[in-house]
């Protein structure tokens, strides 16, 4: 037997033989399922209700039971693994992240199918607990101060030493997003960062000429 024979028999063998298993393949989706189950949970329990998605939840959580399926299938047979490559090389995924933490639960949906259909069982129960302690842990940890920003819409420009003033006091690092003056009053859009933040407020609209004083939650990335 020359050697492109032992070739083209091993190349068929792979090709006709499966090796699935049925008690293999019940035991990794079993796992993965529970596993997918207590992912629901824990982004159930950390995102914010305002912006939580029920649906994002149920589908990022069966995910993890697809992909194990198709890792069980790309284990079975050469055909199959050749097939899934090229059918996901054409899958294009085009629904926008709102929050970055939904990114982390979907990379660790995926995460634990792949672990899961590689029958890494220790392993994808040992990644979802240091998962949960850390996201837990980055969650509670305290930061200086929550960023703010300020709307304050004045009568006269006049009223800005004294609105800079207070803002110090209670801010001393802050910085001036935008400034608007016209014939009818001042704008003033200022970021702070301050534990007293609504004090702050009541103490900008006492003064005389201050129309009207807003505080905003800054939630997006602020650069230090």
């Amino acid at each position: 037997m020359s050697f492109n024979d032992i070739i083209k028999n091993s190349v068929l063998k792979a090709f006709s033989t499966p090796g699935f298993s049925t008690t293999n393949a019940v035991i990794s989706l079993g796992i993965c399922f529970c596993v997918a189950v207590y992912i629901y949970f824990v982004y159930r329990f950390i995102s914010r209700t305002t912006f939580y998605d029920k649906s994002f939840n149920v589908s990022m959580a069966m995910i993890s039971v697809i992909v194990t399926g198709i890792i069980l299938a790309m284990q079975a047979n050469l055909i199959i693994s050749l097939g899934m490559v090229g059918a996901l090389s054409i899958v294009r995924f085009r629904t926008a992240i709102k929050e970055p933490l939904d990114l982390l639960f979907l990379f660790w949906s995926i995460s634990t199918g792949i672990i899961c259909g590689a029958g890494l069982y220790e392993l994808v129960i040992l990644v979802a607990l240091v998962c949960t302690m850390g996201i837990l842990f980055l969650q509670v940890l305290p930061i200086k101060a929550s960023p703010y920003l300020v709307i304050i819409n004045a009568q006269d420009k006049a009223a800005e030493a004294d609105i800079l003033s207070i803002i110090k006091k209670y801010s001393p690092r802050f910085k001036i997003d935008s400034k608007n003056i016209g014939q009818h009053g001042m704008d003033l859009i200022v970021e702070i960062r301050s534990k007293k933040a609504t004090q702050l407020v009541d103490e900008l609209s006492e003064i005389k000429l201050v129309s009207s004083a807003s505080l905003l939650y800054h939630d997006s990335p602020v650069k230090n």
